[in-house]
């Protein structure tokens, strides 16, 4: 009864204790004081269970009465007003005089309990070693087999500090089936027994993110692609000066972050490094930031957060804690830059390790990026989800296994939610699965649940149009890198976005791990006058799933984008058993292989703005379906073939009014008619590995004429381009015209002078180009020109200082160029020139009169990753 009473008393003592430290001011200190006398009683209390009851009555009775004090102290000391200092005095000694009484029956009998509580354990252990001893004997002298010849058997490392054989000869049978009790690892719970062939060593293979809650790898089950990346993590966390400093982990949901932060706040050497300092928290999306600040800091700290608010004094984060050393703060599930900013401590020797799905550049020094396992480590943890071993067992299909795992493409949380929802399923349900993943569709409930909604979380909590435009990079091929010019495009004729602001949504996405940009796109296609055709992007499949996923919530002609998921030799079936209402996608994206007039049928898209034709063949008739499209803004056709394709029916642009952007890759052009039907609304043409030259050798059309508006030309990799046609000097409208890998291009047309409102010029990459046309230099709107990698071009225009609009010039590798032209020092406006290191001597004249000019010497750079496409 004393007990409970006693119980009672001291936690209730305890929170009036703290409720007068945060309500009184002249007499907290002492207050203070008496909290932390009353506190140790807690655990000393409520901690020790039935055995309290072996204490006198006298020390129960005396430790009751002075509890009963302390309680009665705090409560007066709550409920007295600020401005009586006479009763606040009086309450401060009688607070002393309590605290003096409880530090006196505290160094009475508190060492007299600790003893015996030690010996109680001492005790407890003893009788539960001796009955599991007598266990094992029981069962050895039951079993007695006869021994075969001894064999080693790889078993599950054991938590840390437990000592546990590594090898279990078979000459001991009596041990295979002891249940052993393994102490869990934080937030781990263990249950094993070791039967001699249940428990197979882990291979050490990146796990998916869990909760701290779940189950985490051991250290000894880390395989080479986590230590490989536990020491590069490391090697951030503990370098660095003696300032704060933020490092971090991302990656995209699924890919091990956090496994990798429990890693890294297991590891001894990190321990040892910050002395133990090392505090742990997960933020996740709803987070009450102020509480765990608050927490964070009373763990760093060793103090209680004071004051009416409860927020941390300004001077105490600049001062940091009394503790001198180095800490290390690691944040898990970072969802946002204003989360992050409000959770970081700034104060010397801080380190904080950010681990979020998305990069904070602005903020984070250095980032490491999750990487993705190989297929051996991928087969390895799909195996152990769905059959509980390391490999495909022998009785399995081996191929059909292999199929549906490399569908994960190494996500590790991928690899564990379909290897377990496929446990025990029949061939048949594997071959589904396979099929159905293989169109980015849920597999099963948990599929869904567990790995596509989690995943989701990232895109959820993107705005509506950058969401919209993360939807719409599934409507690309998989495994294909999707051209950056094309995906920009398309964002800026559907979303009515600028360009700036549709390459910040790029950006975004990259930077929350939706997306990758290849080639440093992010910094190289980020400048005012570069091009986007270099450049590409890459989704991972999962991704793409995840997409197609949200996209295929609403009935098949309700969708905003109809696509086929995979190549197909026909369109979908039910594509076809819908045809006969109208579909209302604004976005339709078909991938297939060669198709003849009679392989399609015909479809409604009145609300159709952008059609992607993906193919490979040699010969493709154009869907007839294309002249229903009467707000089709942007056409693309990519032939992933092995050659140039033709094209039928090309009588299909001549109803395609509103057509503004056209992209045509490995695409032979026919030789063009001298009249046609105009596209009075084509802005952009984008000509990427075609075939020209029988197109345009010899043609009278007037380019005026059929593309009266368009403004930007782009011509790429179309190698046996020799020359253009001088008609298209008489589009007035062009503004941008970009011919770049071109390497049978001689010269420009002499009429070229005649664009007036040509403001970026880009002749790169062409080496048998060896001059410019002297009209160049009429082009007075010229803001943007690139001659570079034009390795035969031997001097410029005289007049180039005529230029009176032109900012920029990159002549990288323009080798055999000896000379400037004299009035190149008349051009004013040109504030920056790359160049290599020869040719910058050339501009150190003209550099001393044009006063904002800046040259910037390049190094070379061979880059030959086109050819992988």
């Amino acid at each position: 009864m004393d007990r409970l009473v006693l119980d009672q008393l001291a936690g209730e003592a305890l929170r009036e204790v703290l409720h007068a430290v945060q309500g009184t001011l002249f007499c907290r200190s002492t207050a203070e004081r008496l909290r932390r006398s009353v506190e140790p009683l807690l655990p000393l209390v409520q901690g020790l269970g039935p055995h309290a009851g072996q204490r006198s009555a006298g020390e129960l009775g005396e430790l009751a009465a002075r509890v009963r004090e302390a309680l009665d102290l705090a409560r007066r000391a709550a409920t007295s007003p600020r401005w009586n200092v006479y009763r606040a005095a009086q309450l401060s000694r009688r607070m002393e005089a309590a605290d003096r009484g409880i530090a006196r029956w505290l160094e009475r009998h508190a060492p007299a309990h600790v003893i015996s509580g030690v010996r109680r354990l001492r005790d407890e252990a003893d009788a539960r070693i001796g009955r599991l001893e007598r266990r094992v004997e029981e069962i050895a002298a039951a079993a007695q087999p006869p021994a075969p010849p001894a064999l080693s058997v790889p078993v599950a490392p054991p938590h840390k500090g437990v000592p546990m054989p590594m090898e279990a000869p078979l000459a001991k049978p009596a041990f295979a089936a002891v249940p052993m009790e393994v102490p869990p690892h934080k937030g781990m719970a263990v249950s094993m027994s070791v039967p001699m062939k249940a428990a197979p060593a882990k291979a050490g293979v990146m796990a998916m993110d869990m909760d701290l809650t779940e189950g985490h790898e051991d250290e000894g089950m880390v395989g080479a692609g986590v230590k490989v990346a536990k020491e590069k993590v490391k090697e951030m966390v503990m370098s660095g000066g003696g300032g704060w400093e933020v490092v971090g982990i991302s990656g995209m949901g699924g890919s091990g972050k956090t496994t990798l932060a429990m890693e890294i706040f297991r590891d001894h050497k990190v321990r040892a490094y910050f002395n133990d300092r090392i505090f742990f928290e997960t933020i996740s999306q709803s987070a009450n930031l102020e509480t765990i600040k608050m927490k964070l800091w009373e763990q760093i700290s060793g103090n209680i957060v004071l004051g009416a608010y409860n927020q941390i004094p300004e001077w105490q984060l600049k001062l940091g804690p009394r503790d001198r050393g180095p800490v290390l703060v690691i944040l898990d599930d970072v969802w946002s830059l204003p989360q992050l900013e409000e959770l970081i401590f700034k104060f010397p020797g801080c380190k904080t390790l950010v681990v979020s799905r998305f990069k904070f550049p602005t903020l984070v020094k250095q980032t490491y990026e999750m990487q993705l396992l190989d297929e051996a480590a991928a087969l390895s943890v799909f195996c152990r989800a769905a059959f509980d071993q390391e490999s495909v067992p022998q009785t399995a299909d081996k191929k059909l296994v292999r199929q549906v795992s490399a569908e994960c493409r190494g996500l590790p949380l991928a690899l564990k939610v379909i290897g377990a929802s496929l446990r025990d399923q029949p061939p048949m349900i594997w071959l589904s699965a396979k099929n159905r993943l293989s169109r980015g569709e849920a597999i099963s409930d948990s599929h869904e649940t567990k790995l596509l909604e989690r995943m989701g979380a990232s895109v959820e909590c993107l705005s509506e149009k950058v969401r919209d435009c993360f939807l719409d990079l599934g409507c690309f091929p998989e495994d294909k890198k999707i051209p950056l010019d094309v995906l920009i495009n398309i964002w800026m004729e559907i979303h009515d976005l600028d360009e700036p602001d549709a390459f910040a949504i790029l950006v975004e996405l990259s930077n929350k791990n939706l997306l990758t940009l290849v080639n440093d796109a992010q910094n190289k296609a980020g400048d005012l006058y570069s091009s986007y055709h270099d450049y590409s992007v890459t989704q991972h499949d999962v991704l793409r799933d995840l997409a197609l996923h949200m996209s295929g919530r609403d009935p098949l002609n309700k969708r905003r984008r109809l696509v086929m998921p995979r190549r197909e030799e026909t369109l979908p079936r039910d594509w076809q058993r819908n045809k006969d209402t109208p579909f209302e996608a604004q976005i339709v994206s078909i991938h297939t292989g060669e198709m003849k007039e009679s392989d399609w049928f015909q479809m409604s898209f009145p609300k159709a703005e952008v059609l992607i034709l993906n193919f490979a063949s040699s010969l493709y008739y154009l869907p007839p379906f294309i002249a229903t499209m009467q707000n089709l803004k942007a056409l693309v056709l990519i032939n992933y073939g092995t050659s140039s394709a033709a094209l039928d029916n090309l009588t299909a642009f001549t109803t395609l009014n509103g057509l503004r952007s056209l992209w045509l890759e490995k695409i032979r052009l026919p030789p063009l008619p001298k009249t046609t039907i105009p596209l009075k609304n084509l802005h952009k043409i984008s000509l990427v590995l075609c075939e020209l030259n029988s197109s345009l050798r010899g043609s009278t059309m007037d380019l005026s004429m059929t593309f009266p508006r368009l403004s930007n030309l782009t011509i790429d990799h179309c190698i046996d381009l020799k020359e253009l046609p001088s008609s298209i000097c008489e589009i007035s409208s062009l503004e941008t015209i970009s011919i770049s890998n071109c390497h049978d291009l001689t010269e420009l047309p002499y009429e070229l002078g005649k664009l007036h409102c040509l403001s970026i010029l880009r002749v790169y990459a062409c080496p048998a180009l060896w001059r410019l046309p002297a009209s160049v230099c009429s082009l007075k709107r010229l803001k943007y020109l690139d001659i570079s990698q034009c390795i035969n071009l031997t001097d410029l225009p005289e007049e180039l200082g005529h230029l009176t609009s032109l900012e920029k010039i990159d002549m990288r590798e323009c080798s055999r160029l000896r000379s400037l032209p004299r009035s190149s020092s008349s051009l004013k406006s040109l504030g920056h020139v790359v160049c290599d290191e020869e040719t910058a001597l050339l501009w150190r004249e003209a550099e001393q009169v044009i006063p904002d000019l800046r040259v910037q010497v390049t190094e070379e750079c061979y880059d030959l990753d086109w050819l992988a496409d």
